[in-house]
């Protein structure tokens, strides 16, 4: 693994524990941080084609794993996709993917990326906050554990307002506090 590879990886951790799991963002983080059961890859390239090719790649091997041992994926491209609504249109592919392989309805890819932003939200609202991380990253999950985590977590519906009162609450300089930045921003 390169330094660059190891770079990508310790922030994303750092994100995952401090903003994720931390602040509590997502309810069902914490149970597969703590049993490492996150697999952290890294596209390297620019290109987006690479990380497509790459995303296809851990698709299959997540659906062939252990969901005992390996519960989610994270795949973090640093270099491809800087600009949101690239980023926010490759989602598009990404679907595809799911399709081809057979997989929709057994992986889903959520998205996350340094300059996400919500429909009706400005750039600089914090309730964006909740989907941003330091390198634009497709997260690779189950469906079956999401199922498992709804049903444990009462009003998972609410998950999303609870978040934004959270973020609001810590404003852009608790945010700032976290220490958690963008390679895109420098």
């Amino acid at each position: 693994m390169t330094d660059f590879e190891i770079t990508a990886i310790e922030d994303t951790k750092k994100w995952l524990l401090d903003a994720v799991v931390g602040l509590n963002l997502c309810p069902f983080a914490k149970a597969v941080v703590v049993k490492d059961m996150v697999r952290y890859r890294v596209c390297a390239s620019a290109e987006p084609s690479d990380l497509l090719a790459m995303l296809r790649e851990e698709l299959l091997h997540l659906a062939e794993s252990d969901p005992n041992t390996l519960d989610t994926t994270l795949l973090i491209a640093p270099k491809a996709l800087p600009d949101f609504l690239d980023f926010n249109d490759f989602l598009a592919d990404c679907d595809e993917a799911l399709t081809d392989l057979g997989l929709d309805g057994v992986l889903q890819v959520a998205d996350f990326h340094p300059h996400y932003q919500f429909g009706g939200t400005t750039l600089d609202d914090i309730e964006n906050f909740t989907n941003r991380t330091p390198y634009p990253t497709l997260h690779l999950l189950r469906e079956d554990s999401i199922d498992k985590a709804v049903q444990a977590y009462p009003d998972a519906s609410l998950i999303f307002e609870r978040n934004m009162a959270v973020l609001r609450k810590l404003g852009h300089e608790g945010w700032t506090q976290l220490g958690i930045t963008s390679s895109l921003d420098n």
